[in-house]
């Protein structure tokens, strides 16, 4: 673990937050925000949407992609770094994760005192429904299968997964799993969720319907998220081991190995039959064949790039680069950026959703 990187971007966030005098009293204690979030409604959205989070300024791009045009901006108040967001499965609300940390520059880290917090927002016009203060930063926060709940991780040594309701926010159950637990996420079927061990080196399998861990598998160095594949694969970014695990989501196995030589942010099965990694080191997409390791081609997009999102017809990828403060719009067919929009400070995750 990088503690040396993760140091040096907390000190920075604690001068920018508090100011240097205060700083000093406050690096024991690292809780940076004791108000819940909050953010500012737009109007009501009638089109197909790309929301981006903007880790660096505090904020949502709302991209209207029937005309590739940034159509509105979401202000969250309270929230220091927003992460990944997720849509319900109904498409009516959205979870986001506000860890309090500035993950761009990689996913190592955390610190004892530090909190996140999970904000529960109306997918039409952002408006907060729910918000709530975590003990310790969280990754993401994402739905599950059946819509009832929001899994969030804990990111500490001893390292929890909190299944909460999804209307009030409250406990519902702690799983106990690795060390720094980064992302969790859910296999296609929805039979488990998949947690990341960022300072284990290992992903927790849990049945959700049980809510205990039924496998811990070895992965590379630094796991960080278990992203399911339209194959039924899982494929885990090593950040530190600049490599993705394949694991097949039925039998538990580890079926691949993708040295890449640079660091991965996320991956995922594309429209097309290849798999698509982003590597943020040089500001690309990777294409690779999902039946071997073998690499097919590579795309610039932009510097830091990160998140993918594909649209519902499968003709359009979206890539959010977070040291450019762009997002790359992509054709499939011909793998090349039709267009790039500027967004707000270091994007990061990023979802679509229909009108």
């Amino acid at each position: 673990m990088n503690f040396s990187r993760f140091v040096s971007r907390t000190a920075l966030l604690c001068t920018i937050m508090l100011g240097m005098n205060a700083c000093s009293n406050s690096m024991g204690n690292m809780n940076m925000s004791v108000k819940e979030p909050t953010s500012t409604a737009i109007t009501a959205i009638a089109f197909d949407a790309l929301f981006v989070v903007n880790g660096g300024d505090n904020s949502v791009s709302v991209i209207n992609t029937e005309n590739s045009t940034v159509a509105a901006t979401i202000k969250l108040q309270n929230a220091a770094f927003p992460h990944h967001l997720y849509l319900s499965p109904d498409k009516m609300m959205k979870a986001l994760a506000v860890p309090g940390m500035d993950l761009s520059a990689g996913h190592t880290g955390g610190m004892a005192g530090m909190m996140g917090s999970v904000m529960l927002m109306d997918a039409q016009t952002g408006a907060t429904m729910k918000s709530r203060m975590l003990e310790a930063m969280n990754h993401n926060a994402i739905f599950s299968p059946d819509g009832k709940e929001i899994w969030t991780t804990q990111m500490m040594d001893n390292g929890t997964v909190l299944v909460l309701d999804a209307s009030s926010l409250a406990t519902m159950k702690t799983i106990a799993v690795g060390a720094m637990p980064a992302e969790v996420t859910f296999s296609r079927d929805g039979k488990y969720a998949f947690v990341c061990n960022g300072a284990s080196n290992t992903v927790s399998v849990i049945d959700v319907a049980a809510k205990n861990v039924v496998k811990t598998i070895a992965v590379g160095k630094d796991p960080v998220g278990a992203w399911q594949g339209s194959n039924n694969v899982m494929y885990v970014d090593n950040e530190e081991g600049k490599s993705v695990t394949a694991i097949d989501a039925q039998t538990l196995n580890v079926v691949r190995t993708y040295n890449l030589g640079f660091t991965p942010a996320m991956a995922a099965t594309a429209p097309n039959g290849e798999l698509w990694i982003t590597d943020t080191d040089n500001g690309k997409v990777v294409f690779f064949s999902l039946t071997s390791d073998a690499k097919l081609g590579e795309l610039a997009t932009g510097a830091g790039a990160h998140a993918l999102a594909f649209s519902g017809d499968g003709k359009t990828a979206y890539i959010t680069n977070q040291n450019a403060a762009n997002v790359s719009v992509i054709d499939v067919a011909t793998k090349k950026v039709s267009k790039t929009l500027t967004v707000g400070a270091k994007p990061n995750g990023a979802v679509w959703r229909a009108r």
